[in-house]
């Protein structure tokens, strides 16, 4: 398995607060079948993390990983919690794509709301050739009311990523009902963990095995195999989108 969204790198955001924790976390990843993790530290105003920074870091953190013998290879990324302007920076490479070269940008939402400019952004961002993946859909609460407006975005090119944290009901039964529609609806394309320490875990065998009971293997592996294109630059495969009906959305959060 790969994890393209993951707080592993030590002391750079509020994920993992030293390196023995960071190796605790690859240890853990290992024992899921987790073999390939994209490390995104938060830039977000509150965190800053310079691109030739983070890659520096994976270095050093992939070195000890194979000194430790723990089978885990971390890749460089960022979770860009999304501003206007943030094209150029991704131009000049002050901001980093997944894997650096993938062409995939992860971008983080307000939890309460939708920016006015995010449709010019995303526009933007796929005509000067980069994919967007708005991370954790499930956990905004304008797009639990107003689920069109996340298929506009998908339908429009966009791509999204849920946490394995929210398909294995960890983030309660709602946010679970929310991520299960939005597979069904084919309006996510990605499960990842979003695993921020040993408490904040991966969550990613579990909710994989979730997928296969309510979505089948074909599923499973679809997503499975997205993450791998992904990590190499390849084009994911991604079902036209269908819309969520609203009354069954209001049923999933009151319950």
């Amino acid at each position: 398995m790969i994890d393209i969204h993951c707080h592993i790198l030590p002391e750079t955001d509020d994920g993992a607060a030293s390196l023995t924790e960071s190796l605790a976390m690859a240890e853990t990843a290992a024992n899921q079948g987790i073999r390939q993790i994209i490390a995104t530290p938060h830039e977000n105003g509150q965190f800053t993390n310079e691109a030739e920074a983070i890659q520096t870091a994976v270095q050093d953190l992939n070195e000890r990983l194979k000194q430790e013998n723990i089978p885990v290879d971390v890749l460089p990324g960022q979770e860009i919690m999304m501003y206007e302007g943030m094209v150029q920076d991704l131009i000049d490479g002050t901001l980093l794509p997944l894997n650096k070269t993938s062409g995939y940008v992860l971008l983080a939402l307000p939890d309460d709301h939708i920016p006015s400019y995010t449709t010019d952004l995303l526009f933007d961002l796929q005509i000067a050739g980069y994919k967007p993946i708005i991370a954790q859909p499930e956990l905004n609460t304008e797009l639990l009311d107003q689920p069109d407006t996340l298929y506009r975005m998908v339908k429009n090119g966009a791509l999204t990523q849920v946490a394995a944290a929210s398909v294995a009901g960890k983030a309660g039964r709602g946010t679970r009902r929310f991520a299960y529609q939005l597979i069904e609806a084919n309006l996510t394309h990605f499960i990842a963990s979003n695993a921020h320490n040993k408490k904040k875990g991966f969550y990613m065998d579990l909710a994989y095995d979730r997928v296969k009971k309510t979505h089948g293997n074909v599923m499973v592996y679809q997503l499975m195999e997205n993450s791998e294109a992904l990590a190499v630059g390849k084009a994911i495969y991604a079902e036209a989108p269908k819309r969520i009906k609203t009354n069954r959305l209001w049923d999933a959060f009151k319950g």
